[in-house]
């Protein structure tokens, strides 16, 4: 087995100029495939409650959706750095309480990082947990759990004033301790010019080339969830269609008596 990703790896690929991979993981089979894939970072995202739980958005997941997934797709890790996502409501309260949910992802559902979103305004509670000496990392411009507050999905830090402010942010963020920086949704310029400006790796999601890395939900990637299809998606395959196609296949078989045949009968 190559060598385990570790926040001092993540942070030395930055600095010799290679590449993050991230992709998403809700389960074990898909975590096996993402590990054996070669994939640097497996985050345990909380847009399962979209892609798996078939939620409108990700504000309904709970701790405990987020600790039943992660505690999969941790058996089926080996190599791969494993993040999972705080969901809402879980650290905005009060730093005691964003303490202890981080602290259960860990503990319980064997993550080695939490993510969670927000700048300035979050410091107190990344601060504690960075103090119950638990890895963080940022997400900053368009951040899911305040889509009403955004008025829907749409790019964010367009003006003079939001690009200054997701800047001062990301360098909060970083002077507090996090290791690592999701963008999301922010124009390509603003995202190369915080890249340079960090010594932390950032990871760009609809965030143009600039960023260290790139993540990706997997069933976008995969062509399995196709109920929002945002411009920065590329389908690597479409096993929608092909999944389709197979249980068409079954259902057709045992229909007409042609499975199972002697080859799967005892």
């Amino acid at each position: 087995m190559e060598n385990k990703v570790t926040t001092a790896a993540l942070a030395e690929m930055k600095d010799n100029g290679e590449k993050i991979v991230m992709l998403t993981g809700y389960d074990y089979s898909m975590s096996r495939i993402l590990d054996e894939a070669g994939i640097d970072v497996i985050l345990v995202g909380d847009t399962l409650g979209m892609v798996k739980l078939g939620y409108e958005n990700t504000l309904p997941v709970t701790i405990e959706d987020m600790l039943h997934h992660c505690k999969a797709v941790k058996r089926g890790n080996k190599r791969a750095f494993l993040a999972v996502d705080m969901p809402f409501l879980s650290y905005e309260t009060k730093p005691q309480d964003a303490v202890l949910n981080a602290g259960r992802l860990i503990k319980e559902g064997g993550a080695e990082a939490v993510k969670l979103e927000g700048g300035k305004e979050m410091l107190p509670a990344i601060m504690a947990i960075l103090d119950a000496k638990i890895p963080v990392i940022g997400h900053l411009g368009l951040t899911p759990q305040g889509v009403h507050k955004f008025g829907g999905y749409k790019v964010q830090g367009r003006t003079g004033g939001a690009a200054q402010k997701i800047i001062e942010d990301a360098e909060a963020l970083e002077k507090a301790g996090v290791f690592m920086l999701v963008l999301e949704c922010i124009p390509a310029a603003l995202a190369k010019t915080i890249t340079k400006i960090l010594s932390i790796p950032t990871i760009g999601i609809g965030a143009g080339p600039g960023c260290d890395g790139q993540v990706l939900v997997s069933d976008d990637l995969l062509g399995l969830y196709s109920d929002i299809s945002p411009k920065f998606v590329k389908r690597y395959a479409n096993l929608k269609k092909d999944i389709t196609e197979a249980v068409t296949k079954y259902r057709k078989e045992v229909k007409s008596c042609k499975f199972p045949s002697k080859d799967n009968t005892y």
